[in-house]
């Protein structure tokens, strides 16, 4: 008698795990703090990529879930969602944003034969140094990003004093460290190069030595927190300096701390995702619900996007078999057609300016 519970039991269990054998993947990013803009447009991204998905059957005929997590741009803290994320058997993450926190979590998830692709975390070291095979972006590089930035500073403002300044992160640093490299090639040497510090409230200091070395433009490798309160104190001590930037400043919160100081503010991102085509329904079903597609919210859909259409296409969630199916895939989404080279970098068109003017960001008007 009891032989019969237990295969009864067992018996109905199976049936339970088929029926509700859904699959978990991840989203991770700063989901709190002072950079919480963006983890929310990853957490938006991700939603409506699970949502659209599981609408048109899953993935393999399983319904999707969406775990996420919040790494605040910390290191440790992504090390441990990382782990999280382990002990929830997820095989796929999308995330994180910061590279000082997608390159510690890294390792966990080569650790663990977990597929990781990045929506935003750009700097070089990210894939270049890569402890699996299964570690992906799907946004450009700070090395190809500062040299857009560098190569347009000396063109279009040679005559302009520029400082270069940083706020010592992975991000911030590499992509100041790649802008001012750039800049030297095309012969123009910044007169102020500086370090400060995130998270402070007074910039006074920094803004007054850049007012003495008459400096006209700024470029500022770092975050839109920042950004936007020295264009505030910038602007109250009377200086007309122009701030440009690179993607961190792709959330409508920069114009939000700086109003009209942010006036003519210049930072590189990738073409906009939001007016392709294919990006239509995305962007009108975010709208419906009061959502913008703004920044990397379409880069964190695009990422599900190649993870499950890789995953239909090799017959299976298991990590080598997607990494194969990624590897040597070609895969159709909402920012355009893409494919992973060898180090898992992304090949979509490259950097382009934009101008913060009137509260929103558009392509910069050619001078």
């Amino acid at each position: 008698m009891k032989k019969v519970l237990l295969t009864a039991a067992a018996v109905n269990a199976l049936f339970a795990g088929a029926a509700f054998a859904d699959i978990t993947i991840g989203v991770a990013g700063p989901m709190t703090g002072q950079y919480a803009a963006f983890g929310q447009q990853l957490k938006i991204g991700a939603q409506q990529a699970v949502e659209d998905i599981n609408a048109k059957g899953g993935v393999l005929g399983e319904k999707l879930v969406l775990s996420v997590g919040d790494d605040a741009c910390d290191p440790k803290q992504a090390v441990a969602v990382a782990n999280q994320f382990a002990s929830q058997g997820v095989p796929f993450v999308a995330g994180h944003f910061c590279s000082g926190s997608s390159i510690p979590a890294s390792q966990v998830y080569a650790d663990e034969g977990i597929v990781q692709i990045s929506p935003a975390s750009t700097n070089p070291a990210f894939t270049d140094q890569r402890p699996g095979p299964g570690i992906y972006r799907v946004c450009g590089r700070d090395d190809q990003q500062g040299a857009v930035a560098g190569e347009y500073i000396a063109k279009h403002f040679p005559d302009t004093k520029v400082a270069v300044i940083n706020d010592k992160s992975a991000y911030g640093k590499g992509l100041a460290d790649e802008t001012e490299k750039s800049l030297k090639a095309a012969g123009k040497d910044p007169v102020l190069v500086e370090s400060y510090t995130a998270g402070e409230k007074d910039y006074t200091a920094l803004v007054t030595k850049l007012k003495q070395a008459g400096v006209g433009l700024v470029y500022v490798g770092g975050y839109h927190p920042e950004a936007g309160l020295m264009a505030r104190q910038m602007k109250e001590q009377g200086m007309k300096t122009l701030i440009m930037s690179g993607d961190a400043l792709v959330t409508d919160e920069y114009w939000a701390i700086t109003g009209d100081a942010g006036q003519g503010t210049l930072m590189t991102f990738s073409p906009d995702p939001r007016k392709n085509a294919e990006a239509k329904p995305v962007v009108d079903a975010l709208a419906a619900k009061g959502q913008t597609a703004e920044g990397y919210v379409l880069y964190t859909y695009a990422a599900i996007q190649a993870w499950a259409d890789a995953a239909e296409k090799a017959g299976s969630t298991e990590h080598d078999a997607v990494v194969k199916g990624l590897d040597e895939g070609t895969f159709d989404t909402v920012v355009g057609k893409l494919e992973f080279d060898d180090k898992g970098d992304v090949t979509l068109p490259g950097y382009v300016v934009y101008e913060w003017k009137d509260g929103k960001y558009d392509y910069v008007a050619e001078k």
